[in-house]
């Protein structure tokens, strides 16, 4: 392998990070159609592929954005097609509130803004202003295998994004009202959504991209047996 692949991938690693602020522009068809198919390659359980992806731009993205923004806003029970993780323990909790730390500071919300910090979260609903959304559906017989792999065509195609000078941010808020999600895509229970990615050309000016997160070491994620 060339070291300028080594080198080039470590910089689309390095670059890629959860966008929460878009630019309007919609993303060419020819250039997301390029997006997807390298994203399609993605490895997966016995090359079974799951993964059904619904992506929305345009009047339709701008319909399925208010749905879901306007009914969310009621403050209705989730309805997602997949159990939501429960309260994080320990460590994973304390990640998961430094993370939102983060990105308070960097679009200055105070911790007892309660209408600023909901009006933060509803932002979720409405794709952070993207262009476009994809939905990721597995299909309903699927369970943790297809999941994981569904995982890795997220990670492949948030890649291809990047290496495109694109943007993304996978949004598990998207699935929390997944019968929304069904209604405005006539989508039937033969599929479930798993979650949800907004992309589109990062907006160089919003506040929400100057948040910047950290990650474990690796001597604290992996143990090497030898």
């Amino acid at each position: 392998m060339p070291q300028t692949w080594a080198t080039a991938f470590d910089e689309i690693m390095r670059e890629r990070r959860s966008i929460r602020g878009f630019l309007p522009d919609p993303v060419p068809d020819a250039l997301l159609r390029h997006i997807l198919e390298t994203a399609q390659l993605s490895p997966s359980n016995c090359n079974v592929q799951p993964w059904v992806v619904h992506i929305v731009s345009g009047a339709e993205a701008e319909r399925v954005r208010a749905a879901l923004h306007d009914h969310a806003k009621t403050g209705a029970d989730v309805s997602p097609d997949f159990p939501l993780t429960g309260a994080y323990p320990g460590e994973y909790r304390t990640r998961q509130i430094d993370a939102a730390k983060a990105l308070f500071s960097a679009t200055g919300v105070e911790r007892d803004d309660k209408a600023a910090r909901t009006e933060s979260f509803l932002r979720n609903f409405r794709f952070f202003d993207a262009p476009h959304a994809a939905f990721i559906f597995l299909p309903e017989w699927a369970a943790m295998r297809e999941a994981a792999d569904a995982g890795m065509y997220a990670q492949s195609l948030m890649l291809a994004l990047t290496a495109n000078g694109l943007a993304s941010c996978a949004q598990g808020a998207l699935s929390h009202y997944a019968d929304i999600v069904h209604r405005e895509l006539g989508i039937g229970p033969e599929l479930r959504l798993l979650f949800g990615l907004a992309f589109g050309y990062p907006d160089p000016d919003h506040p929400a991209n100057d948040a910047r997160t950290t990650r474990s070491t690796i001597d604290d994620a992996i143990r090497f047996h030898r």
